[in-house]
C-alpha cells in the first residue's frame, strides 16, 4: 500500500516541481527580454544625443550662441570683426545690422556667410561653454526657448534654412571653404528626430 502511495506521489511532485521551475524560468526570461530592451532603447537614444550635439557643440553653432553678446566668427571663434554686439532683437545696431552684410545666401566673392534670417541666437540660448547636457537643458527649457514644444524644437533643429546653413557655409575671405559640422545633414536629422521621438531624454554628465 505505501509503496502504491510512493509510486503515484513521486510523479506529482517531479510535475509539480517542473512546471515550478518553468514558471520561474519564463519570467527570467521576460525580465531578460524587458531589460535587454530597454538597454537598447538608452544606447540608441545616447547615441541619437551625441550625433545631434556634435553638431550643436560645432562652431557653425556656438559662433551664433555666445555668451557675451558678441558673435564668433571664423574656425578659431574669434569675435566678430567691427566691433559687432548683439544689439537691438539680435540683430546689431542701425548702422551696423547683420543684414547690412550678411545676406540670405553666402557672397563667395568677399567671403561673407549668408542664409535666411541671419542673427544671433537669443539672449536666452547662450551655449558658448556650456556642456552638452546644460545645452539641451536649456534647448527645452520654456523660459529660455521662446515657450516651443518639443515639436517646434524639433522643428527648428531639422528644417529652419540658418541651422541647415552649417552644411553650406560657403567660403571665408581667403577662399578657403569653411568647416562643416562633423556629421552628415541627413544623420543629424535622422539623430534629432530619433532623439525627441524617444522622449527627449538628456543622459547624465
Amino acid at each position: 500500500m505505501k509503496k502504491n502511495v510512493l509510486q503515484l506521489i513521486i510523479p506529482l511532485l517531479l510535475i509539480t516541481g517542473l512546471l515550478y521551475a518553468s514558471t520561474i524560468n519564463n519570467e527570467k526570461l521576460k525580465y531578460s527580454k524587458i531589460s535587454s530592451t530597454k538597454v537598447m532603447q538608452d544606447e540608441q537614444n545616447h547615441e541619437a544625443f551625441d550625433k545631434m550635439m556634435d553638431v550643436l557643440t560645432h562652431k557653425r553653432c556656438v559662433n551664433c550662441h555666445p555668451n557675451d553678446n558678441v558673435p564668433k566668427q571664423g574656425e578659431d571663434s574669434h569675435p566678430h570683426y567691427f566691433g559687432m554686439t548683439r544689439g537691438q532683437n539680435n540683430l546689431g545696431f542701425q548702422a551696423t545690422k547683420c543684414t547690412t552684410c550678411h545676406q540670405n545666401e553666402n557672397n563667395n566673392f568677399s567671403g561673407v556667410p549668408g542664409a535666411p534670417e541671419w542673427s544671433l541666437a537669443p539672449e536666452s540660448m547662450r551655449w558658448e561653454g556650456l556642456s552638452r547636457t546644460e545645452i539641451a537643458k536649456s534647448m527645452l527649457n520654456h523660459e529660455n526657448n521662446g515657450n516651443r514644444t518639443h515639436e517646434e524644437v524639433m522643428h527648428h533643429l531639422t528644417e529652419h534654412a540658418l541651422v541647415l546653413w552649417a552644411w553650406t557655409p560657403g567660403v571665408n575671405a581667403n577662399g578657403t571653404p569653411r568647416e562643416q559640422p562633423p556629421i552628415p545633414k541627413n544623420e543629424y536629422i535622422k539623430a534629432v528626430k530619433k532623439w525627441f521621438k524617444n522622449g527627449a531624454v538628456i543622459p547624465e554628465e
